[in-house]
């Protein structure tokens, strides 16, 4: 019980709310983004199951995915975390007794804001240089998994088409036994389209040269005539086919245009591109969105108290309806800049603006109470 607000006793309180704030934010964190993990689902089942990509593989994709849904859920799990924590010292009397011990509200928001801020520089890292990286990184795994497990690829009964302009095609066994044969396609030449059948076959890669291709054994090789009278046909005991990456998996770093270049276009255009437009705006949400994290944080106190509820479900379901209402600002000022009625810095910070707003409106309320 609190009974003189001494500075031992400062000390425990601030641990026991951010204690209090840790807890509900880790398993709201854990259940947003298994929310937002079951979209890609069923894409990563048809990898394991369908398409035989192993389990290792699946949770390196997964892996690579969290930093873009982190993005999205660290500020959600904060304002969630902080409803849910005021929303059960209130409901326990707890804030009472906070407050009948001196202590005003403002000093009760310190240990949330350290927490919204430590939310804050996570989501600002991960906005910043997580995102860029997951998704050069999510390249390079698409790449290492088109070389190391290109047999996958090509099912078996079907038409397959592992590359432009060409089809390959590979029995479907009897029971029991072992895949053989198989018949391929080529017409990347158009001027010498060949057909080629082989006995038994494997994959071949080379990630040096960016190449991955099939070595053939024991087949034939038909020219195709463009006259419809002569045919050619050729033997052979080895014969590879290679072929090269396809461009867009090429495992570059992402480019985005720079503010100057942004600035330039837009000059050029007489502020009239809606493309720069956007990237303008994107590039003041490079801050703006992180920076909402330490408003949302401190928004969930007012709300929490006034709710006296318990039940983490509430502040769950209460933190989701503010966060749709923030998105959907977030959406009617990028509508506003496009349709040149905002300025893109005014769009990208006109949420957060709004939000601050209600915030200072909801905590001198809860502070008069």
């Amino acid at each position: 019980m609190i009974v003189i607000p001494g500075k031992s006793t400062m000390t425990i309180l601030d641990r026991y709310i951010l204690k209090g704030l840790f807890v509900p934010f880790f398993i709201s964190l854990g259940i947003l983004c298994f929310i937002v993990l079951t979209k890609e689902m069923l894409r990563l089942v048809e990898l394991l199951v369908t398409n035989g990509v192993s389990l290792l593989a699946v949770l390196k994709i997964i892996a690579n995915l969290m930093p873009s849904f982190l993005v999205l859920t660290l500020p959600m799990a904060c304002l969630i975390s902080s409803i849910t924590t005021f929303s059960r010292f209130s409901f326990d009397k707890e804030f009472v007794a906070m407050r009948a011990a001196g202590l005003s509200l403002l000093r009760l928001a310190v240990p949330v804001f350290i927490f919204s801020f430590l939310v804050f520089l996570g989501t600002l890292f991960l906005s910043q240089w997580g995102q860029p990286w997951s998704s050069i990184s999510l390249k390079r795994l698409a790449i290492s998994l088109i070389q190391d497990q290109l047999t996958l690829a090509l099912e078996q009964g079907v038409f397959n088409e592992p590359a432009e302009d060409m089809v390959i095609f590979v029995p479907t066994p009897e029971d029991g036994e072992k895949a053989e044969g198989i018949f391929i396609l080529d017409q990347r030449d158009p001027s010498q389209e060949i057909i080629i059948t082989a006995h038994t076959f494997h994959m071949l890669k080379d990630p040096q040269r960016n190449q991955f291709g099939i070595r053939l054994y024991e087949g034939e090789i038909h020219h195709v005539p463009t006259d419809g009278i002569q045919h050619h046909q050729v033997t052979f005991s080895t014969y590879d086919i290679k072929m090269h990456s396809a461009p867009a998996l090429t495992a570059e770093t992402p480019k985005r245009p720079d503010y100057e270049h942004i600035m330039a276009k837009l000059e050029q255009s007489g502020w009239r591109d809606a493309t720069m437009l956007r990237r303008l705006m994107e590039h003041y949400k490079d801050l703006g969105f992180p920076v909402a994290t330490l408003i949302l944080g401190v928004l969930g106190m007012p709300v929490g108290i006034v709710s006296k509820r318990t039940g983490n479900m509430r502040g769950f379901v209460m933190g989701i309806v503010i966060m749709v209402g923030y998105y959907l600002l977030n959406v009617l000022g990028e509508f506003s800049v496009t349709a040149l009625l905002l300025h893109p810095f005014a769009g990208a910070w006109l949420p957060n603006v709004l939000l601050l707003f209600m915030t200072g409106i909801l905590f001198y309320q809860a502070n008069r109470r």
